[in-house]
């Protein structure tokens, strides 16, 4: 739809918009994206979210989950299960992003890459790395928190995907590999003699154990992750590339090598791209699993869940391929576990709790100031803050998009006392795109906002879809096959289509992601009904 036709549009209808708040709480709409068929089995992915990088372990009865987060904040996600398909998301182990200074406005692609989760000397701990500036380790009493302040344990630039192992003679090492983008070079896995409480490397600079680059048409190796079972020593890591890759274990009774090298898991005949980088994980009953994701761009790096089995002393996930040893993902399986209630991380909110939910992240570190709960009960209240490209701004409330298939719808009112005083609900990549309110002389708008462009810069165009008779709007966004069509309404039941549909697109290593936001004057701030996500 053309600038002129919505222009058009506008002339012939002002809309009055000054909506009452919701009356009543509807209820919970049906789950976008449920992996448990109910039925014994579960589909793949697991979680059709962009939980990137995953890594996950068992302690006692319960499965632990985190990924990588990158500049969003809270950082490093907590989710936990019982059943290693239902999963619930309790939390994030990481507040703030550090150095503070560096993480004050986004940084795309940057901040919190591949973590490892581990459980030993009886408390959680998560090494994760910072390509700019280290591999850091926090560690807790209990998975939810808190967790200890992240701790520099090797500092440097290029130092990416590292993952521990404390060997049976008391002996601690550290595995990782390297970003070609800071260190020049990649493709090798370098191994390090590592104190047993994690708080310092042995060595200075370690060994090369694996060498992708003298391995047979391996490029970008990364990713590791190192166990020990019947004597060998065993280090999974992906390699060819985050979207045309495989997974590969090496194998050695020696932790400095040699090392053997086996391809056990690719796409074969599959749809599912670039199957890779995750965890192994062994349930109650001795058999085991495979955790890894896939990814579908726009909609992010969605995790998997595979069996695994052993022949001939190596792993073999997936369903094997005319007996070659190597498998190719399934899409459906029978479940692990056949107990346990289904569950799913949470999406909407209707902000009647103390708290915002926790799928709710920052673009950077995040303020208190920035939203309230109690300003106007049963409401969020998000304060505006300067900025024009919300690419720019730190806050900007977002989260994951949670299948390929969904609808948000809001309520929004802006409190505006200046021109160009805006709210809204976005979605947000490399492009973005928006639907909301804006200050307009003594008048509201409703606007339509694309910014077009590449990884480091897009130009917002608005488009006034039609001018508003009050300060409030409801607000929808339909997602199917990665593009989204933005609609308003004024009585919450008849939707119009605002402007043409628009081709979602991924971020830096992300996938693009949804949110509120709120700009302008320090006076302005918006108040959010609900934010609620439908089938």
């Amino acid at each position: 739809m053309t600038t002129t036709t919505l222009l058009h549009r506008a002339a012939l209808l002002i809309l009055p918009l000054a909506l009452g708040a919701c009356q009543g709480t509807p209820t919970a709409p049906q789950q976008p994206w449920t992996a448990d068929l109910g039925n014994g089995q579960y589909q793949n992915p697991i979680l059709h979210a962009d939980y990137s990088d995953p890594d996950a372990i068992r302690v006692g009865d319960t499965y632990y989950m985190t990924a990588s987060s990158f500049s969003n904040t809270p950082g490093l996600p907590l989710l936990q299960s019982t059943d290693m398909v239902n999963w619930e998301l309790v939390g994030h182990a990481l507040p703030r992003l550090v150095p503070e200074n560096v993480f004050a406005t986004p940084q795309p692609g940057k901040g919190v890459w591949a973590p490892c989760l581990r459980f030993h000397d009886g408390k959680f701990w998560i090494f994760y790395p910072d390509p700019d500036f280290g591999i850091y380790v926090m560690t807790a009493a209990s998975f939810d928190g808190p967790w200890t302040a992240p701790h520099l344990l090797a500092g440097g630039k290029g130092l990416i995907d590292p993952t521990p192992l404390w060997d049976d003679d008391g002996k601690a090492y550290l595995l990782h590999g390297w970003a070609k983008s800071r260190a020049g070079f990649n493709n090798v896995l370098t191994l390090r003699g590592m104190a047993p409480d994690g708080r310092s490397l042995l060595d200075t600079s370690g060994q090369v154990i694996i060498d992708g680059n003298k391995l047979p048409n391996y490029k970008t190796l990364e990713g590791p992750k190192f166990y020990k079972k019947d004597g060998y020593y065993y280090v999974f890591a992906p390699a060819g590339g985050v979207e045309e890759g495989w997974q590969s274990v090496f194998r050695s009774r020696s932790i400095n090598g040699p090392y053997q090298d086996k391809i056990v898991m690719a796409q074969g005949k599959s749809g599912i791209n670039g199957p890779h980088q995750g965890a192994w994980v062994t349930a109650q009953d001795g058999s085991d699993w495979f955790f890894h994701f896939q990814d579908k761009r726009a909609y992010g790096r969605v995790v998997h869940l595979q069996p695994m089995r052993w022949k001939d002393g190596w792993p073999l996930i997936g369903e094997e391929v005319d007996a070659s040893g190597v498998g190719q993902p399934f899409v459906r399986h029978a479940k692990p576990l056949s107990a346990g209630p289904v569950r799913v991380p949470p999406t909407g909110d209707e902000f009647s709790s103390a708290a915002l939910g926790p799928q709710w992240q920052w673009s950077a570190n995040g303020s208190p100031q920035w939203t309230s709960l109690a300003a106007r009960p049963g409401q969020l209240r998000l304060q505006a803050q300067p900025g024009t490209n919300l690419r720019e701004m730190a806050s900007v409330l977002t989260q994951k998009l949670p299948a390929p298939a969904f609808t948000v719808d809001t309520r929004i009112a802006l409190s505006a006392t200046q021109e160009g005083d805006r709210a809204g609900l976005v979605l947000l990549g490399m492009k973005y795109a928006w639907l909301g309110l804006r200050r307009a002389g003594t008048a509201s708008q409703l606007v339509l906002g694309v910014c077009e462009g590449n990884e480091n810069t897009c130009t917002e165009k608005d488009q006034l879809v039609v001018p508003v008779d009050g300060n409030a709007a409801y607000l929808r966004m339909t997602m199917a096959d990665g593009v989204a069509t933005f609609s308003y309404s004024v009585d919450n039941s008849r939707f119009v289509e605002a402007g043409q549909p628009f081709k979602a697109s991924m971020g830096r290593w992300v996938g693009a992601q949804m949110g509120l936001f709120s700009a302008g004057g320090a006076q302005a701030h918006a108040d959010v009904d609900y934010f609620r996500v439908s089938k």
